[in-house]
């Protein structure tokens, strides 16, 4: 595991609700309770966000450049992500289980996030921006992709007061697991039919 997690364990730590982070050079796995959740039903775009996603110069992307943005998530002073964690999903990524949703502006990466699909479950990873507002696009982005291709569950693993904005709560264990199997014993397809943001 020094070097990289296979992908089939990877897949069955997340099946299994758990998650590896490096800290303090090594990997740890993470099963959190209570469990920072994204209700699909429940999303709500705050009004700040809402003029934000009116702006013509967004594009967005799915998986053209996923190990970029990886490295633009690790790119920062205090970073869960290693080598390890970054060649285990890249080697996902390639496998067709771990996903970039990508924010495009006048053809630089401005923004965007990372994580794993699973079934009918998203695993959100880590989210980065370089352009003002280009992580709330791409989580607009991302939760539009998941209504229209059937997911049931988003998992944040944590949630902060900037995700609590956007309808994410906290949820006991016992409850995540409860979703998480019945999200995995479905199937979601994540498709992305056009580059303009709020027409997927």
């Amino acid at each position: 595991m020094a070097n990289m997690i296979p992908p089939e364990m990877l897949l069955d730590f997340y099946r299994e609700g758990i998650f590896p982070m490096a800290m303090d050079d090594e990997i740890r796995l993470y099963d959190p309770d209570p469990r920072g959740v994204l209700p699909l039903e429940e999303f709500r775009i705050p009004h700040g966000t809402k003029k934000t996603l009116r702006d013509p110069l967004w594009e967005v992307r799915l998986d053209t450049k996923f190990e970029e943005v990886m490295i633009a998530c690790a790119n920062r002073e205090e970073t869960w992500i290693d080598e390890c964690i970054f060649h285990s999903y890249v080697e996902l990524h390639r496998s067709g289980h771990a996903h970039s949703v990508e924010i495009w502006r006048e053809g630089e990466l401005a923004g965007g996030l990372y994580g794993v699909s699973i079934g009918a479950a998203f695993f959100g990873e880590s989210m980065f921006h370089h352009v003002s507002g280009a992580s709330k696009v791409a989580l607009c982005c991302l939760v539009e992709l998941l209504q229209k291709g059937g997911f049931q569950l988003l998992d944040l693993q944590w949630v902060t007061p900037h995700l609590a904005t956007f309808g994410a709560r906290e949820i006991p264990r016992s409850e995540y697991k409860r979703q998480l199997k019945r999200a995995l014993a479905r199937e979601g397809t994540l498709e992305l039919k056009s580059s303009a943001v709020g027409s997927q």
